[in-house]
């Protein structure tokens, strides 16, 4: 007659209930302090005058000027950062080549450097006193203060986005699917469309939602650069921060409104491509799922 073990395994951290309950509470306070509250806040203030008054900041030619241009900036710097990342993650992952670790380290510097550094740099590159400034004032060429300065900070702060959702999962997957490919003929792009592309689709999409996000609620490097132009270089982000120093709270909160759309938005899309993914990878791996 065998014998059965009965000895007790060791408590994990977090079984007691106590703790377990305390742990839950805590979380729920901060989300409910720190992200619902100022969420909730947003949409009571920018209505606390009426109707009428958010109707009038949000179609103001000021503030519909900053959401064209964060929206022209949001267009142009989301497909170029994609173009790099898909590049980028390509590269590292699927050939081996010198400076492979340096370029990791260049692409996580916009993650741990301030954009307002950034900004400030970039004065000392293009500005008329930079690298590059001297030339281009000479060319009649205008970088910063306009609207090309904007989308280079703004394509500064969101680089790594695409890259960082696509080189995990890349090196995962290695390169045995791509290897098998070119061996049967296949060409590079006929490759990296049909096999590549197809495996990290759901990875490089939340990557760009992640990327536009940002993009929609950069300040920092953006507020150096541009100039703060009321009506010719102010983003969305800039048009609410004049709209509150010109004591319109009740405007800058209108306006802000809209950004908070943008993330409600951005979550929404985030968790639809979370599902889509984990359902895609279920089918995939049910062994029962074909049954005549």
């Amino acid at each position: 007659m065998s014998t059965v073990s009965t000895r007790r395994k060791p408590p994990r951290v977090g079984d007691a209930p106590l703790f377990r309950r305390s742990l839950i509470g805590i979380v729920f306070v901060l989300v409910a302090f720190v992200i619902i509250a100022p969420l909730v806040i947003i949409g009571v203030e920018a209505f606390s005058k009426g109707w009428q008054l958010y109707r009038d900041t949000v179609i103001h030619p000021d503030t519909l000027h900053a959401v064209m241009l964060t929206v022209l900036a949001a267009l142009i710097a989301v497909p170029v950062n994609t173009v790099f990342g898909i590049s980028a993650a390509w590269a590292i992952t699927k050939f081996d080549f010198w400076g492979k670790r340096f370029l990791l380290v260049v692409i996580e510097i916009p993650f741990s450097v301030s954009p307002i550094v950034a900004g400030v740099a970039y004065l000392f590159v293009y500005g008329l006193q930079g690298l590059f400034g001297p030339w281009l004032d000479a060319h009649d060429i205008k970088i910063l203060f306009a609207v090309p300065g904007i989308i280079i900070a703004s394509m500064f702060v969101t680089a790594p986005f695409v890259a960082r959702e696509l080189i995990p999962l890349m090196q995962a997957q290695g390169r045995d699917l791509e290897e098998a490919s070119t061996s049967l003929g296949a060409s590079g792009w006929r490759t990296f469309f049909s096999v590549t592309l197809p495996n990290v689709k759901w990875a490089l999409l939340y990557g760009v939602i992640l990327c536009n996000a940002r993009v929609m609620g950069e300040f920092g490097a953006v507020s150096v650069v541009s100039g703060n132009i009321r009506g010719q270089t102010n983003t969305l982000p800039l048009h609410i921060e004049l709209l509150y120093h010109d004591y319109n709270a009740t405007g800058a909160f209108a306006a802000a409104s809209i950004l908070a759309l943008i993330a409600v938005f951005t979550i929404i899309a985030k968790v639809a491509l979370e599902r889509q993914g984990a359902g895609r990878v279920r089918k995939q791996t049910n062994p029962a799922e074909k049954t005549s």
